[in-house]
């Protein structure tokens, strides 16, 4: 059974933070998994390695990511599960509906500098859905997502508030270029070009 924790009652981490925890469980982890809580803003939850709220900040729910948490069904053994704070009324009979606390540019932008840090410390690629993949994806392959039973879509679709004006686009696809972005740029700012 999952607990939720207010996030005034927490201090945020930082990308810091989350890269020396990936380094100590270099090793062991071979796949990310992203999620929302179907939550409100403000809430996080213990079945989830990393919280992110709606200003982007970053919390830490575990003291290892190699701990085996309940984010993804058969699918939490040597994998890290990320979830945004967000989309308590959101649904998907008909229309997607990301409800009234969908997810935040600011939410995006954290997830995608989070998994930029894991995977570049688990030298995992962001070229294709094989190791970093939204719940949706994960639950595609394993026959309850959103094509076949609607029962788990976290992240099946984002807003693109940057390059399609908020349009929604493929989640995973989203986060995996902009987590790809970001790994270019600070390997460019370190190598000085």
């Amino acid at each position: 059974m999952s607990k939720m924790y207010p996030v005034e009652h927490m201090i945020p981490d930082d990308l810091d933070l989350v890269r020396r925890m990936a380094r100590d469980s270099a090793d062991t982890i071979d796949h990310i998994y992203l999620h929302w809580t179907a939550g409100h803003y403000g809430q996080c939850y213990d079945d989830y390695h990393i919280c992110i709220d709606a200003d982007g900040s970053i919390y830490i729910m575990c003291d290892s990511f190699e701990d085996v948490l309940a984010h993804t069904w058969q699918r939490n053994r040597f994998a890290v599960g990320i979830a945004l704070c967000c989309c308590a009324d959101a649904t998907c009979s008909g229309d997607i509906d990301l409800g009234s606390e969908p997810p935040t540019a600011e939410q995006i932008e954290s997830l995608a500098q989070v998994v930029a840090v894991l995977a570049d410390e688990y030298s995992l690629p962001l070229d294709c859905d094989d190791y970093v993949m939204t719940h949706e994806e994960a639950a595609e392959l394993d026959g309850y997502g959103y094509y076949q039973t609607c029962e788990r879509w976290d992240l099946l679709v984002l807003p693109d508030y940057y390059g399609a004006r908020g349009e929604l686009v493929k989640g995973g696809d989203l986060i995996r270029g902009k987590a790809a972005f970001y790994q270019r740029t600070w390997r460019d700012e370190n190598t000085g070009d």
